[in-house]
């Protein structure tokens, strides 16, 4: 299995494919690097293509004229993103840019198009997927209308804990700063949030890993 292949295996969005089906895509794709802060796509521009995190992690972000940014998503290694755009023929609605020196695999519309033609498999992995994230973005929306800070970041080590795999720790992706922004808050209030946290003994911090100790009262904090 070549290193190509060896990365879409693990992508959720090809799973149960066969190996012919995955060297398939390992063969339409190509290789992208990107240095830590920049841009992969803007909004508004055509969709070509979409991509799959090999390393590194991306934001997908929009922002307004006064350059004010809003973090929609972060994905890291495995993970795909701007796969919407590229079936309904629509732009980027919105902007992608690397948080860490990141290499990128690329598929490009047209040869992907042909391959999900000939394999079933691969359309109902997508709508699977696409529907996964469609309810990250509706649970997100609703955390930002009606929770309270608490209870935005309780829900968000939470969602960390079900994509990392691991129930009792965490690592942050984003530094604290862009986490703020991600939650809809001021990095003052995010630290308080977290110390707040740490001193009832639900959480314990060691810089980006931190440990969930309390799990019934995040949960709680997040309802």
């Amino acid at each position: 299995m070549s290193a190509y292949e060896a990365i879409i295996s693990r992508c959720s969005l090809f799973q149960g494919l066969g190996e012919q089906d995955i060297s398939s895509l390992a063969g339409i794709c190509t290789e992208k690097r990107v240095a830590r802060g920049e841009l992969i796509f803007v909004e508004g521009t055509p969709a070509q293509g979409f991509y799959l995190v090999a390393e590194g992690q991306v934001k997908i972000f929009k922002s307004n004229a006064e350059g004010r940014e809003i973090i929609l998503h972060v994905c890291g290694p495995v993970e795909s993103f701007a796969e919407v755009p590229v079936f309904h023929g629509a732009p980027y609605p919105a902007s992608a840019s690397a948080t860490q020196a990141s290499r990128l695999l690329y598929f490009p519309r047209a040869e992907l198009a042909e391959t999900i033609s000939r394999h079933p498999t691969l359309s109902l992995n997508m709508l699977a997927n696409l529907s996964q994230k469609l309810r990250r973005f509706t649970q997100q929306i609703e955390s930002l209308a009606l929770k309270e800070v608490p209870a935005r970041l309780a829900s968000h080590l939470i969602y960390l804990t079900e994509s990392q795999k691991h129930p009792d720790r965490v690592t942050l992706r984003l530094p604290k700063g862009q986490l703020a922004n991600l939650l809809g808050t001021s990095p003052e209030t995010l630290s308080r949030v977290f110390a707040r946290l740490a001193e009832t003994g639900v959480i314990r911090m060691d810089g980006k890993d931190i440990s969930i100790l309390d799990r019934d009262e995040l949960v709680r904090l997040a309802d």
